[in-house]
């Protein structure tokens, strides 16, 4: 069951857009939910699926998450965090506000965000929360450990926010994407067998959002890649090129 409104947090994006698309499908009531001009989106949604979708402003770093869910003037039934930020590891390794950056769009802000959506739902039938992260979470690599450690601290709230509100009847689940060919990734080389495209993490997402599924992996291949990662020992894995 999908509770409505579905409010898609990032909206703009590619894997927003295609979430957009797919709950509107599903004849839930999308609210979008981005910086900048969304009015464009929500006139697309609207003629898309004949449905009357609902435009807000959101910044997950505005530090406003309480007020933002208030001034919805209805209560969420399902709430998905997309915002996100790759950067680049090397700026932000040397620019402390880069590094700030990246962090708080891909941690902090979402955390707190959905920590005001799990307040705001307290008590709604079939509520859940759909918390985006990222495989690069499931250990450091040289080659981006300050998103993948943001993604990790993401990894760690939802799972204690699953367990803190399976009582409550508030699910929780947590996405692990892998490669996704968006605008966020445009130019660099993706591995095909490994690589999403925007419709395919929206089906799997809705998908395992109506079996109430706890943690996913858009691709399943990923799993025993991962496996075989975390499984390599530190001595072996800080002399690799990851």
């Amino acid at each position: 069951m999908i509770a409505s409104p579905v409010v898609i947090l990032g909206a703009r994006s590619d894997i927003g857009r295609a979430l957009a698309r797919g709950y509107a499908a599903k004849g839930a009531h999308v609210i979008l939910a981005a910086r900048g001009d969304i009015e464009a989106d929500r006139r697309d949604l609207e003629v898309r699926s004949g449905g009357q979708p609902k435009a807000v402003a959101f910044d997950v770093t505005d530090g406003a998450p309480d007020a933002f869910f208030a001034g919805l003037g209805e209560t969420p039934g399902t709430v998905v965090m997309v915002a996100g930020l790759l950067g680049d590891q090397d700026r932000s390794a040397s620019d402390d506000a880069e590094a700030a950056r990246v962090m708080a769009t891909n941690y902090e802000g979402p955390a707190r965000y959905l920590l005001a959506a799990a307040r705001a739902m307290n008590g709604v039938e079939g509520g859940c929360i759909i918390g985006i992260s990222s495989v690069a979470g499931e250990r450091g690599r040289g080659s981006n450990y300050i998103y993948g450690s943001a993604k990790a601290g993401l990894t760690a709230f939802l799972s204690g926010l699953r367990n803190a509100q399976a009582k409550a009847g508030l699910h929780v689940m947590t996405v692990k994407p892998g490669f996704v060919a968006t605008q966020m990734t445009a130019g660099m080389k993706l591995p095909p067998p490994l690589t999403a495209q925007p419709d395919e993490v929206a089906k799997a997402i809705i998908d395992a959002h109506e079996k109430r599924r706890d943690v996913i992996y858009v691709k399943a291949r990923w799993r025993p890649v991962m496996a075989i990662i975390r499984a390599i020992p530190e001595g072996v894995f800080k002399k690799l090129s990851l």
